[in-house]
């Protein structure tokens, strides 16, 4: 165990390195959210109202939380196929090092940049009026919840970085985030989508992290009726958990069957 978390940090430290060295990538993550705050707080939030009432940048900052974290999976899958490209993953399947530190390296790694970019778009929140009224255990709770999902988004973008050599794919990925987080309470509640596509949206395991931020953090946001919607903040933690489920135990066989 303790070789494993030794080598975990090493392949962590190598990763945080090189995002160190690419200014412009990291500019990338935390730049990309504080302009879509802006965009919807300043552009678009003039005509959204909120079901129930309330200020939209407080219905508007706990769905650009979560959005933050689900377009975090092209990025891992993108740090995963470039390793693997470049030879660097064989080389390091080749070295006297513990099996599991290539994979836990990457995802210590992507969770800091995540808490970068999270602290980062908590600051534009407070920026342009939005404030979480819970108390601070549940503030907490809110922000484990978002982190949560992150884990799992990486785990399944490292999985989808070993299956596949071809770059196009990582295109394929980063246009169906768009689809997978619009369709979703994120920007919008669900209440004002046609019956079925509200149904959809609010079974989004996204919605499930949105709505229990928004409980949790005290902000405005109906909830739809349905039963996933009722208990968002169980959702948030079962969907992520599940996705855990499915996608660590393929990423650490497709890891393992990397050149057969």
């Amino acid at each position: 165990m303790r070789w494993a978390v030794e080598d975990g940090w090493t392949l962590t430290q190598r990763y945080l390195a090189q995002l160190a060295r690419r200014p412009a990538r990291l500019a990338t993550v935390v730049a990309f959210p504080i302009l879509m705050v802006l965009i919807f707080a300043y552009l678009l939030g003039g005509g959204m109202s909120v079901p129930g009432g309330g200020p939209y940048r407080e219905f508007l900052m706990p769905g650009m939380f979560a959005m933050t974290m689900a377009f975090g999976l092209s990025g891992t899958m993108i740090a995963v196929l470039d390793d693997a490209t470049k030879g660097v993953t064989d080389r390091f399947r080749s070295l006297p090092m513990a099996p599991s530190a290539v994979l836990t390296g990457r995802v210590a790694a992507d969770l800091a940049n995540a808490v970068l970019a999270l602290v980062v778009l908590l600051g534009c929140g407070f920026a342009v009026g939005w404030r979480p009224h819970g108390s601070p255990a549940e503030t907490l709770a809110a922000v484990g919840l978002l982190l949560l999902l992150r884990t799992a988004l990486v785990w399944a973008g490292i999985y989808l970085g070993l299956l596949t050599s071809d770059p196009s794919m990582v295109t394929l990925a980063q246009t169906l985030e768009f689809p997978f987080g619009f369709l979703s309470s994120a920007f919008v509640a669900t209440a004002t989508m046609p019956a079925w596509l509200g149904t959809v949206a609010e079974w989004n395991p996204l919605s499930s992290t949105v709505t229990a931020a928004r409980v949790l953090f005290g902000n405005p946001g109906a909830a739809g009726t349905s039963w996933v919607s009722t208990h968002p903040v169980l959702m948030a933690v079962v969907w992520p958990l599940v996705l855990l489920a499915v996608f660590v135990p393929l990423s650490v066989r497709r890891y393992g069957r990397l050149g057969n």
